[in-house]
Formats: C-alpha cells, structure tokens, sequence
C-alpha cells in the first residue's frame, strides 16, 4: 500500500462520499477511486459499502484507526525534521571537563534548553582522557577538553579559550590578609600547598612551589575546593571551578607576584565527522558567545580562533 492511498482512505470516510473527497483532495473522483481499489486489492477487502450513504465496511473500520495513526506518526516525523532543520529539535551530545561543567556550560545549557525544550541534550563530564575516549568512540559529538593533546591530529578546534588559574584561599587563611604575596610566602604559608591537576600535567611552576613547601598534597579538584572551603591549605584553580566562590567571597582570589598561569582549553571534534546538526551548531554557538562575554564571571579570555 502507497501513502496517497491512505490519505484517500482517510479522506473518504472524514467526508462521507468520494466526490467531496476528491474535491477536497484536489484530484478527480477516478483517481482517488483508482487508489481505493488499490488499497482493498492490498488489504484483501472491501473498505466501504457502496450505496446511496457510503459507510465503513467491518474490514474498514478495522483499518481506520491505524491508517490515521500512521499517518499521524508521519506529521510527527515530518514536524520533527522541521524542527531539525532550523535547531529545534535534534540531539546535542557534548563531553566536558568537570571543571568546566558548572561554570561554562552549565549557564549556556540553561539558555539552550529555555530557547529548544523539545531538543535532546546529553553532557558527560569527567577528565581529559575519558572526554577523549567518548569522542573518539562516538558517544558524544564535541567535548571541551585541555587543549593541545595528543590526540589533536585526530581532532579539530571549533574554538579555543584561555582561562586564567589562580591561587585560591579561604579569607580567614594566613596567605588572604595581603593584596599580593610572593612565591616563598606561598610555599611557606599554604600549609597544605594543594597540587591540583586541572591540566594533563603539572604546571612546572607549581612543581617548583611544591617542591619548597613542606606542607604539599596532591588532591583532586572537587576535595581541594572542600578543603579550602573549610579554610584548610591553598592551591591553585582553574578560575571557572571556583567563580561562584569568588563572586560570594566564600573564597579568595590570591595575586601572586610574578606568576601568571592559564589553562587553555578548546571545543574538539573528530575529523571528518559529519556535518554539524543545526541543534548542536546552535549550543557551540551559545557555549562560545559564553566564553567571549565581558560580564561573563569566569572572566574568560578567548584564544586566536583557529579555523575548522
């Protein structure tokens, strides 16, 4: 059985007789006669009694329910791609950096979602190598991640961000009574020094300033925000992880002098992957116009944009 010989079938018994199924169709009385007998050839039967007050048949009865759910499933479908086409509906898989999730693509989501309800998003967070790992396996379209990598001969930039880090202490902590504290001060003072890995190695600076310290830990990110949160050591972080902190003043931003560090990171995808659903087209656009906003409290600062 063809389409047009539902939409006929449909037609006819919404408007009880051939002709004004045909006149609303805008096609002749044969040629919707001719897809009924097509259609009852298919079926095995007849779909109307042909008489004076045309009427449904048992068999066409039967049919009726699931030739318009059909064809109600084909609108759905056919809206669906419409809404595709212009980034309403479809699906944005993104991985992102822990660090990252909250701060940067936690606000561009809420945008995205408020403007496409009905778009599917799925984010996955976590460290460098697992982004890497659901990229390279197809689970996610992008993923915000360290930038370079090893991988990047497999990978391309949509864009690139530099985000400063920054020594970060509780305000009761000895290292926030100064405007500004030295290298030595930090090493001696920290009490811990928290060594925190928010790139794919140590910054060999802070190698050093754990090296001169007594006091060093290595922790992850989310037990060094703990820590100095409860007023327990320093450590150097990523300024998206810790910018609602900063702007409350539950935590302080400490300025070392002579030592300036960035992390830069960039929005990857795998080579040769396809064009860019005009949903997820949509989400970078928004994630990137995040990075670039001069009230934006992460204080991003955008890297050279590198051509795709």
């Amino acid at each position: 059985m063809q389409l047009d010989q539902i939409i006929a079938f449909d037609r006819i018994a919404r408007e009880g007789t051939f002709s004004r199924a045909a006149h609303a169709l805008g096609l002749g009385q044969p040629a919707v006669s001719a897809r009924i007998l097509a259609l009852e050839d298919a079926i095995g039967g007849s779909l109307f009694v042909r008489a004076r007050n045309l009427r449904l048949t048992a068999l066409g009865e039967s049919f009726l329910p699931y030739a318009r759910r059909a064809l109600e499933v084909l609108r759905e479908g056919a809206e669906a791609s419409r809404l595709a086409q212009v980034g309403e509906r479809g699906s944005v898989r993104i991985g992102v950096l822990g660090s990252l999730a909250g701060g940067l693509v936690g606000p561009a989501l809420a945008v995205f979602v408020r403007a496409r309800p009905r778009a599917e998003c799925h984010v996955r967070s976590g460290d460098h190598e697992f982004l890497l790992q659901l990229l390279l396996d197809g689970i996610v379209d992008v993923a915000l991640t360290v930038w370079p990598c090893a991988s990047a001969v497999e990978l391309t930039p949509l864009f690139l961000f530099r985000e400063p880090v920054v020594l970060v202490a509780h305000p009761r902590h000895p290292l926030a009574r100064s405007k500004q504290v030295t290298r030595d001060e930090v090493a001696r003072l920290a009490r811990p020094l928290l060594r925190l890995r928010w790139w794919q190695s140590h910054d060999p600076r802070i190698s050093r300033l754990a090296e001169q310290s007594e006091t060093s830990v290595e922790v992850a990110m989310e037990t060094g925000r703990r820590l100095v949160a409860s007023g327990v050591g320093a450590g150097f972080f990523a300024r998206t992880y810790i910018a609602e902190e900063l702007a409350r003043g539950t935590l302080m931003e400490v300025p070392v002098r002579g030592l300036t560090l960035f992390r830069d990171s960039a929005l990857v995808r795998r080579r040769h992957s396809g064009p860019i659903s005009p949903a997820l087209a949509a989400f970078i656009e928004l994630l990137r116009r995040r990075t670039l906003q001069p009230d934006n409290p992460t204080k991003l600062k955008p890297a050279k944009k590198r051509s795709a």
